[in-house]
């Protein structure tokens, strides 16, 4: 994590990192994890994203050099076992910190690996980390924050809905994949954060573009196959 400054607490300057975009792509994933648990700390990043958009906006775009894509793909392998490979020298590269002929052992057993028929996977590893804004339907700051996490398959959602403010109505999280029916996910306390476990076939539901949304339910949540009420609020999962 950089060093944004002595004068910031801690919180604010994660807070200000996450929203400048500095962070590495484990602590980036680790701030959105906080930010559907922790709806102080999504406020504070909220905050940061409104104080430095105006900075965006005297950025001018600059064109890249006409070369520079055809140098990058021909630098791209197009052999099959090339991932695998990677990953077995960062392996090696990680043990051989003893002497050149470790090293030179370490490489000539991924060589040999290499030559391998890449292994058969059965299940396939889990999906990127997606958070979705969701954002009211009549525009403003977001009322929810939602994480997926793959590996968990849980939804982790923080309302950023002042508590007490509708207690008379529930708050129902729904799932709306490709074929555009509203799956729920369950109840979200206004101004809390829960753990929401999914389903084997709801996970294979949560993919990128797949939308999530709010509505305001009788107490107790809808009643019917969808939302009974209106639609507070509505995001879009994307990767993180």
């Amino acid at each position: 994590m950089s060093d944004i400054g002595p004068e910031l607490p801690q919180d604010e300057a994660l807070a200000a990192e996450h929203a400048l975009g500095v962070l590495t792509a484990a602590e980036r994933a680790a701030a959105e994890l906080r930010m559907a648990s922790d709806p102080a700390f999504a406020a504070k990043v909220e905050a940061w994203r409104e104080r430095l958009a105006s900075l965006a906006e005297e950025v001018e775009a600059v064109q890249p050099p006409a070369g520079l894509w055809p140098r990058i793909a021909g630098g791209l392998s197009v052999n099959d076992n090339q991932a695998v490979v990677r990953r077995r020298l960062r392996f090696w590269r990680g043990a051989t910190v003893g002497s050149l002929a470790l090293a030179a052992a370490s490489l000539a057993m991924v060589a040999v690996l290499a030559t391998r028929p890449p292994p058969i996977i059965v299940t396939p590893p889990p999906g990127p980390m997606m958070n979705a804004r969701l954002m009211p339907t009549s525009g403003g700051r977001p009322m929810f924050l939602a994480a997926y996490d793959p590996q968990r398959k849980a939804v982790l959602v923080a309302s950023l809905v002042p508590p007490g403010s509708d207690p008379t109505h529930s708050h129902e999280l729904w799932l709306i994949p490709a074929d555009g029916k509203p799956r729920s996910l369950g109840l979200v306390e206004q101004g809390a954060s829960k753990s929401m476990p999914i389903s084997d076939r709801m996970a294979a539901m949560a993919t990128e573009g797949a939308s999530m949304a709010v509505s305001v339910e009788p107490m107790g949540g809808s009643q019917q196959d969808g939302p009974s009420g209106p639609v507070a609020a509505i995001g879009k999962l994307a990767r993180i």
